[in-house]
């Protein structure tokens, strides 16, 4: 009888990047029903699901003595222990009957899953308390016809390649998944299938793979929340009958721990041009093609092809999803409504497989019918080895070359052979007793246990460092020491082999050295140029270590020093030590602002979460650019969203974007994050492929590597005219800055904005408005006038325009682009109508201005000849070294500010400067009136009560000092503004000195 899969939905509690964020909570569940709501925007409905098990543990808490997380009291938090009993328990069930079972977790990265797969601490998740309640089980039984044996297996997905986690060194290109011809089911040929004889040595065991798993995922640079994990149990009940017949009961028990879930269009990636090509989500989009397939198979679709072999993973689950398995899911949401439309597609993906239906059957047969079944299939397959090729496969067979026939033959041989081995693997199983494997095991595991131990007391006196990954399962597993003398850290291949072996990126094969004399370790660089960072900072010579200092070697080793004996550490250094932490110091060295949470706007903190996410991504990118010598650098940069070339999306506050370089010719490239990301997950592959020896990689087309973009037109830099004068009927005439996203000089924009009538005529020099209340009520037009530039970098001589967007605009209005000059005359002019002046009207005027876009145009020009004799790393180095490649964003950020207060006040000024010229010649006009009055007989000056207050009004000076006043007050406040960023520089100096000089604000001031 078909039965449905089991699927639960769990709730985490926020996590500390939400509760800073001051998130809410979007989800509700009332038993069985989880109920979403988007709170931001309320005219969406809430949205309802239902399944078998709803699991509230976002709150209602607490620690017992032991630290594992129980209700409160009256609560409803569902812990790991009932959260087991709902689901682990059931797993159990079903293989102590004899079922092939498995559970697997999903959700966005960060949700929980591992967590209720695994745990943390104390707080053991569903894989550890299912393995101690199977052995439970396992030890009591009394049973002397009955026997048991355990085994074991964990192998992880990493973008389409299998690796077996019980063993160091995995063969390049991963292990091969094959397909049983008489069954057809798919299998790992190679994987370890390890038997355990107890509780304690499947946890030794999951450590090792944990640990062997950190190493690969580091040398590879791989994400450790992009690969799947698949720990698979074997549970073998053998019992003898009254006439001494043995039968084998088999359960094969999958726990599966699914990727992260993220949706392409929450990173924005899905304009880059290379999605398609990314291999990382390939399993999770075919998982759920296989579930909608299944799920339409179920409700009674006919004929529906359900493609397991679209992805590694669909084919190893092919029987947890629609054959002989009993199967469990559970989907982990975060609460926060800043991931609402993750969790959404969490709960969607849910419900679609709730609705797949299987057929288990018990896996029992009498063990002398399988050996023989075994036997007579080696005997065919042994006989297919050697015998005729099919008629097919032969040459000139169905229009086969020699070439292909002969790759066919090859292909087909290893399949056999593939199948012989795994039978004989089984044979060798069956035809040994479970105690002797069992025994066997043990005395394996004993032998570990003892060496483990050793290590460990070790460590407890001596001087070492432990890895430090983003992934808290993944932190603390690997652990070396430093004995007394010089230790070397450097790649296995070095000249002498190093104490510390690392692999990956970056690394040397003589990296850098501790050395231990006493109690002191001094650390130093091994090689010049060995990429080593301690707290944040460039290793360039000798540094005596402190306990609890984070060490970075080449792009992601990352570890902390532990000394047993003196636990001084460096003044700042917390009690805990995690990777957030580590890379906000790396990211305060480059000059990133890291300031604690509170201080800081939404916007500001989203852009330091994705600053600090970044900054080892772009760090490992510019690794795998000199690896490969692909003549690129990136850089993390931060845009306004008034420049934002990507505005589109509507984003506000600052945009972290990566700038990529192209070392050769100067030209850039701006990607969103998501676009990086997505490339960076392909130059990982490429990466990989390179260690592999893959030889296409030299034939690739330039339009499938990720190293390459066509030439596109870049942002220069923006300019900023305020509309202040408009309110008081000014032209607004200076020329004006132009800045890049660090603040930096650029060249100048010519731009006049200027009131007019309907037909584009300035109003001339004479029309002025005091008071701007004058205009509410009536129409109003103003004119936007860009005349030119003056462009200081050679390089855009090849063309330019410029583009802005008024309120109210759809689309953006673009100039026409002017080719090889650096003086474009753009002669470009529009006039802007308002209907009806409002209040809102003329805030805008007070308070806005209209950002400019200045873009340069790019082509591929030819390379420097000197520079092509040069290595991407010997670029970059050069690039440092002339200072291009610039980290103090701080500088940059302040220097920008000071740049817009500066051409906001030089508005402000020139409005007070015209009001005041106006002002004087009014005043004036009536001091000559009253002279003139003054010089008139006595008989003539019958109007004397008016004289003397035409003479108050004429003589009076508070409106003049009062326009001083406040042209004093704003430049006080440039200067303050000016001076802070002087310091900030160190130097004293700012690019704007030089700039400011002869301006109407300096002469003021």
């Amino acid at each position: 009888m078909a039965e449905s899969v089991k699927v639960a939905v769990r709730v985490r509690p926020f996590n500390q990047r939400e509760k800073d964020r001051s998130s809410k909570c979007c989800i509700k569940m009332q038993n069985k029903t989880t109920t979403i709501t988007n709170l931001d925007d309320k005219s969406v409905e809430p949205k309802m699901f239902t399944f078998d098990f709803s699991y509230w543990s976002h709150d209602g808490f607490e620690m017992d003595d032991e630290g594992v997380s129980i209700p409160s009291g009256g609560s409803h938090y569902a812990s790991q222990r009932m959260v087991f009993n709902d689901l682990g328990q059931g797993v159990l069930n079903n293989a102590y009957e004899g079922f092939n079972t498995s559970l697997f977790a999903y959700g966005q990265t960060g949700a929980g899953k591992s967590y209720s797969m695994v745990g943390y601490g104390p707080n053991k998740g569903i894989v550890p308390i299912t393995c101690d309640e199977l052995f439970k089980t396992v030890e009591s039984n009394t049973d002397e016809n009955l026997k048991h044996c355990v085994s074991f297996s964990m192998l992880e997905i990493y973008n389409e390649c299998v690796r077996d986690l019980l063993i160091k060194n995995n063969p390049k290109g991963g292990l091969p998944v094959r397909q049983n011809p008489s069954i057809g089911a798919f299998y790992v040929q190679g994987l370890t299938k390890q038997v355990v004889g107890s509780y304690k040595a499947i946890e030794a065991k999951m450590e090792e793979g944990t640990s062997n798993r950190t190493v690969a995922s580091t040398a590879m640079n791989a994400t450790s929340s992009r690969a799947h994990t698949v720990v698979t149990i074997q549970f073998d009940q053998i019992k003898k009958n009254e006439v001494g017949e043995e039968t084998k009961r088999t359960s094969i028990i999958n726990l599966v721990d699914l990727a992260g879930s993220e949706r392409a269009g929450s990173t924005g990636a899905t304009g880059d041009r290379l999605k398609e090509g990314a291999n990382i989500n390939k399993s999770l989009s075919a998982l759920g093609n296989v579930i909608s397939a299944l799920a339409d198979a179920s409700s009674g679709k006919k004929k529906v092809m359900v493609p397991y072999r679209d992805s590694v993973l669909t084919k190893l689950l092919q029987n947890a999803l629609g054959g002989n398995s009993k199967t469990i899911m559970i989907a982990a949401l975060s609460p926060a409504d800043i991931n609402y439309d993750e969790t959404l597609s969490t709960l969607r993906y849910a419900d679609r497989a709730k609705q797949i239906k299987n057929k288990a059957v018990v896996n029992e047969n009498p063990m002398d019918k399988l050996i023989r079944e075994l036997k007579e299939e080696n005997e065919k397959l042994k006989k297919a080895l050697g015998g005729e090729m099919p008629a097919a496969a032969a040459p000139g067979g169905a229009g086969m070359t020699p070439e292909e026939a002969a790759k066919m033959r090859k292909q087909m041989e290893e399949e056999i052979r593939a199948q012989l081995e795994q039978n004989m693997s089984a044979m060798a199983d069956m035809q040994m007793s479970g105690e002797e494997r069992t025994a066997i095991a043990q005395q394996q595991f004993n032998e570990e246990q003892l060496k483990l131990l050793e290590k460990e007391k070790e460590k407890d006196n001596t001087p070492h460092i432990t890895n430090l990954n983003e992934d808290n399962a993944l932190s603390g597993v690997i652990h070396h020491l430093i004995q007394s003398g010089e230790n070397v850290v450097g790649r296995k291949d070095g000249d002498t082999v190093p104490n510390i072996c690392l692999s990956g990126l970056s690394i040397q094969k003589s990296h850098a050295i501790f050395v231990r004399e006493g109690e002191a370790v001094v650390i130093k660089p091994g090689v010049v140029g060995a990429k080593t960072k301690v707290n944040g900072q460039t290793l360039n010579g000798d540094r005596t270590l402190m306990h609890m200092d984070r060490i970075l070697f080449g792009s992601n080793h990352m570890y902390v020093y532990y000394d047993p004996v003196n636990k001084e550490t460096a003044e700042g250094t917390p009690d805990q030590i995690d990777w957030e932490f580590a890379q906000k110091e790396i990211a305060q060295a480059k000059g990133f602002q890291t300031g604690a949470d509170g201080q800081l706007s939404k916007e500001q903190q989203l852009a330091q979460e994705q600053v600090l996410e970044l900054l080892p991504m772009v760090s490992e990118s510019n690794a795998i650019s000199e690896e490969l010598n692909k003549h690129k650098s990136f850089e993390v940069i931060l845009i306004s969203s008034a420049a934002n070339p990507f505005g589109h999306q509507g984003a506000k506050g600052t945009n972290v974007m990566v700038k990529m370089k192209n070392l050769l010719n100067g030209n850039t490239w701006l990607w969103e994050r998501g676009k990086f990301m997505n490339r960076r997950y392909l130059m990982q592959d490429m990466y990989q492929r390179h260690l592999d020896g893959d030889e296409t990689l030299k034939d690739m087309p330039e339009e499938e590597d990720p190293f390459w973009d066509p030439p596109c037109d870049v942002l220069i830099g923006t300019s900023n005219a305020f509309l202040q004068a408009l309110a008081y009927g000014i032209d607004m005439d200076d020329p004006i800055l132009i800045t890049d996203y660090k603040g930096e000089d650029q060249g100048q924009m010519f731009v006049t904005i200027s009131p007019c009538d309907e037909s584009g005529k300035c109003m001339g020099e004479e029309y002025f408005v005091e008071d701007s209340s004058e205009l509410l009520g009536k129409p109003y037009y103003y004119k936007v006038t860009v005349k030119s530039c003056e462009i200081r970098d050679s390089r855009f001589n090849v063309g330019s325009y410029v583009t802005y967007k008024m309120e109210g605009d759809e689309t953006e209005t673009k100039t026409s682009i002017v080719k090889e000059s650096l003086s474009p005359a753009f002669d470009h002019s529009r006039v802007i109508k308002i209907d009806t002046v409002t209040q809102e009207t003329l805030d805008f005027f007070e308070n806005s201005c209209i950002t400019f876009l200045l873009y340069g145009c790019q082509e591929d020009r030819e390379s420097d000849v000197k520079l092509m004799k040069l290595t991407t790393k010997e670029l970059r180095q050069r690039e440092e070294t002339s200072g291009q490649i610039h980290t103090n964003t701080l500088t940059r950020q302040l220097t920008k500010n000071v740049v817009d207060e500066s051409a906001a006040l030089k508005t402000e000024i020139l409005v007070l400067k015209r009001r005041n010229d106006i002002l004087t010649k009014k005043e004036k006009r009536i001091q000559g009136i009253v002279t003139e009055w003054g010089k008139k007989p006595p008989e003539e000056q019958q109007f004397e009560p008016y004289h003397r207050a035409i003479s108050a009004a004429a003589f009076n000076t508070g409106t003049m000092l009062k326009s001083a006043a406040t042209v004093i007050t704003q430049v006080i406040k440039a200067q303050k503004l000016v001076g802070a960023m002087s310091a900030a520089n160190g130097d004293g100096s700012t690019p704007l000195a030089s700039k400011a000089a002869g301006s109407k604000a300096c002469s003021v001031m």
